[in-house]
């Protein structure tokens, strides 16, 4: 469960630290804006697709996503 939240909590402020809206984030991506917003508060987590493509968006990579 860990992971979970580190995820969640990476990606707020990982959006947060490049100015992107949600919104902006689930269009990237291909998602509802509901959809990634449900990421962010840890209650979904992102298809494998959608996870590499978190990381590419960001130019992280996928550990990185997942660590505290």
């Amino acid at each position: 469960m860990e992971e979970i939240y580190n995820l969640s909590k990476n990606l707020k402020e990982l959006r947060k630290q490049y100015g992107y809206t949600q919104n902006y984030v689930a269009t990237q991506i291909g998602v509802t804006c509901s959809s990634y917003q449900a990421y962010e508060w840890g209650t979904a987590l992102p298809s494998l697709q959608n996870f590499i493509k978190l990381a590419k968006l960001y130019d992280v990579s996928c550990d990185d996503l997942l660590e505290k």
